[in-house]
């Protein structure tokens, strides 16, 4: 099972500069073997947040080898053309690595933010996901045909963050290059269930995103109310067994939190999994 580090940006003026921030952890978890860097996506919740792909853009900058990731990025807030386009951009600038995670979204307050419709997201998501096949594949959609830039044909390699659905797993499996359930949300009797449904309908990656870390007595506070459903809020140990526990459920890739006022704990992961 592969290991992934999931970094959430905190707006804060007591850390570094969010760019000293960001190419340090891309750089670290580049040197310590993880095999990618992923950012999640929020931006009218009440804090500060960043762009996911040009976070990850400053990321591409300094590393050469990590895929870049998003977890999960929320397509029916975009206009599918013009995402494409900068999705585009992201796998160009870095060389082929970015796994683009999409989403329908879950959050009224982003909707609103940008006058989407939220009670059409599940219907948005798939019709958007379609217009940016076309526009990778060069056919035109709404006018003339986006020209794609060399060596990007066909865009980037898509995976859907989505409930264990039958629909969604479907689309995940049979359309896209992945599926991604979530730490916070899922049940570890809900993996296993999703990842053989997955499986039996052709799936070949399977991810799950957002698992908080924290090795700490008293863990960095969580950026939500409720409880994740699986986490590594325990010692080191205990995460050794509980990452045993996801890989023996067939996961291709486990995306860790980090927390961002304690990013040291990356050494401690990177030991457990080495």
């Amino acid at each position: 099972m592969r290991i992934g580090i999931v970094s959430i940006p905190a707006g804060s003026p007591d850390l570094p500069p969010v760019i000293d921030r960001i190419t340090s952890i891309a750089r670290d978890v580049e040197r310590l073997g993880f095999h990618g860097l992923w950012v999640t996506d929020a931006f009218a919740r009440g804090k500060a947040t960043l762009d996911p792909l040009l976070l990850l853009s400053a990321a591409a900058a300094v590393t050469s080898r990590i895929e870049l990731g998003t977890c999960v990025l929320q397509v029916p807030l975009r206009h599918p053309v013009e995402l494409a386009h900068r999705a585009t951009t992201l796998h160009a600038l870095s060389g082929g690595r970015f796994a683009f995670g999409v989403g329908s979204g879950s959050t009224k307050h982003d909707f609103d933010a940008v006058q989407a419709d939220y009670d059409r997201r599940f219907k948005a998501l798939p019709a958007s996901l379609e217009v940016m096949r076309k526009v990778w594949a060069e056919e035109p959609v709404y006018g003339p045909a986006l020209t794609q830039w060399p060596d990007t044909h066909g865009g980037p390699p898509v995976l859907l963050g989505a409930w264990r659905s039958e629909r969604w797993i479907n689309l995940a499996a049979k359309v896209l290059q992945g599926w991604i359930s979530s730490g916070i949300h899922t049940a570890p009797e809900d993996l296993e269930i999703g990842i053989k449904m997955y499986r039996d309908a052709g799936g070949t990656r399977s991810v799950l995103a957002n698992v908080f870390t924290d090795f700490r007595d008293n863990p960095a506070p969580l950026p939500f109310a409720h409880v994740p459903k699986i986490t590594l809020f325990c010692s080191p140990a205990e995460a050794r067994d509980r990452l045993k526990r996801l890989e023996d459920t067939g996961l291709d890739d486990a995306l860790l939190v980090v927390p961002p006022d304690d990013p040291k704990q990356l050494e401690t992961i990177a030991r457990l999994v080495g």
